[in-house]
């Protein structure tokens, strides 16, 4: 069955039809790069009753699998934005970016933001772990730190805010005090801006307890209507601050639904299949640990969950590279899903950015999204299984074809033991991928070499 999922009445008008159950209206009112909409999302319904849609990107290297590379590039995209609207200064490589985005070229830039800006990167978990990171990588000095759905036993998040229309509402923040008491620039990194509520619930959070003068908010899409933009206003004159918004793409949604969307089993994904080979390996010697367990394996230094400075993710880029090398050379297929799992998506994407040729990358999601096989639909196959790691937790995998690839890399920041990830690895049999390799990067006991077992 096809689907016209977009349908264009004008260069500034697009209307969404989904599943023939929800219409979704834009009008763009900036798109200061010219980037085609297509090229950055596609619609798909979500299973949530308090918000019916989702835009499902098609950079973020969530729902849609990406090629590692065009992330990056689109995250540093952002870095040009904000440094032409908030800093008022040129950035040389801008065309060269545009033109390796839109040809779908492979390039990745270096920092190319001068240490005289020094602000303080936020993302937002789970959905842009990955994108505030690569948006971090543009500048030459500056820290950053994402924020979590995670409890940590043995620490108190310093800062605490919620996301309403979330799953998983609650985000904390487990930060050095002394990278939060200065004055400098906040920068919110988010994939999507709908209301703006999260980012002003942070700000609120931050400056209750860290007071400054500026904060931007970044993010590929912006829709907020305009009595969203007046509480942005409002927040700036009672807080007596400047908030910058940067987007690639903004403008106004309207909606209209016609029905409910009826949950149906899925078709296309019910074969059985007992040819996978599960190999285990591990990365524990290539990266730095925290002091901080979960299921008796150390939290990564590297994921900024607890603060990164600008010399340890220039560490971190090197790091990836050495990784890469070795997985690269465990490789067995010619077209391979690299697999980020949950708020770990930074160090997957940069690591599998380069293994080489036919690397597509994604990763798992909380977010519950209605399966379709249409053409164009945001979400065209599915995988649902509980969290290895905390099977209270529904985990989701979408638009993995069965028997489309032909080898898999999953990467979780800690090692899990064999029972707890019998579910997922069952769930991923329907994917029909002849070969599945588990890397962990933080060992529950041994000897932290890089090792390899069936």
């Amino acid at each position: 069955m096809k689907n016209s999922q977009t349908l264009t009445l004008s260069k500034k008008r697009y209307t969404f039809p989904i599943l023939n159950a929800i219409e979704v209206t834009i009008n763009i009112t900036e798109n200061p790069y010219e980037l085609p909409p297509e090229e950055l999302f596609t619609m798909a319904a979500r299973i949530n009753k308090k918000r019916s849609f989702l835009f499902v990107s098609k950079v973020l290297g969530k729902h849609i699998p990406v090629k590692p590379k065009r992330s990056l590039l689109t995250a540093a995209l952002l870095g040009t934005r904000f440094l032409e609207v908030v800093k008022g200064l040129d950035c040389v490589e801008k065309d060269q970016m545009l033109r390796a985005f839109l040809q779908n070229e492979d390039y990745i830039p270096a920092p190319f933001i001068s240490e005289a800006i020094n602000p303080v990167i936020i993302g937002f978990a789970e959905t842009a772990t990955a994108l505030g990171h690569a948006f971090f990588d543009c500048f030459k000095e500056a820290d950053f730190f994402h924020t979590t759905r995670e409890e940590i036993d043995g620490l108190n998040p310093d800062i605490t805010f919620e996301e309403e229309h979330s799953h998983a509402t609650s985000h904390r923040c487990y930060v050095p005090l002394e990278m939060m008491e200065n004055d400098r620039e906040i920068i919110l990194v988010d994939d999507e801006i709908t209301t703006g509520k999260t980012a002003l619930n942070i700000i609120r959070s931050i400056h209750a307890r860290f007071p400054r003068k500026l904060y931007t908010v970044v993010s590929f899409l912006d829709w907020r209507s305009p009595e969203n933009q007046r509480e942005f206003a409002r927040l700036e004159k009672d807080l007596g601050i400047t908030i910058h918004v940067i987007s690639l793409l903004t403008g106004e949604v309207s909606v209209k639904k016609s029905k409910e969307i009826e949950q149906r089993a899925e078709e296309g994904l019910e074969t059985k299949f007992d040819g996978m080979s599960v190999e285990k390996l591990t990365l524990s010697a290539n990266f730095s640990k925290t002091s901080y367990l979960a299921n008796n394996a150390f939290y990564l230094k590297e994921t900024g969950r607890f603060g990164l400075a600008a010399e340890e993710n220039r560490l971190l880029q090197q790091k990836a590279k050495e990784a890469a090398v070795i997985l690269k050379e465990l490789r067995t297929g010619e077209k391979t899903l690299c697999l980020g799992t949950g708020e770990f998506m930074y160090v997957p994407m940069r690591i599998s950015a380069f293994m080489g040729s036919g690397i597509s990358y994604q990763s798992t999601t909380r977010s519950p999204v209605h399966i379709e096989n249409q053409d164009g639909y945001g979400a065209t196959f599915g995988l649902t299984f509980p969290n290895p790691e905390d099977h209270d937790i529904p985990y989701f995998v979408y638009n993995i074809p069965p028997g489309y690839y032909d080898e898999l890399f999953v990467f979780f920041e800690r090692e899990i033991d064999s029972e707890s990830l019998l579910p997922f690895l069952k769930e991923l049999q329907r994917t029909q991928i002849p070969s599945l390799k588990l890397v962990f990067f933080s060992d529950a006991g041994g000897d932290g070499h890089v090792s390899s077992k069936k």
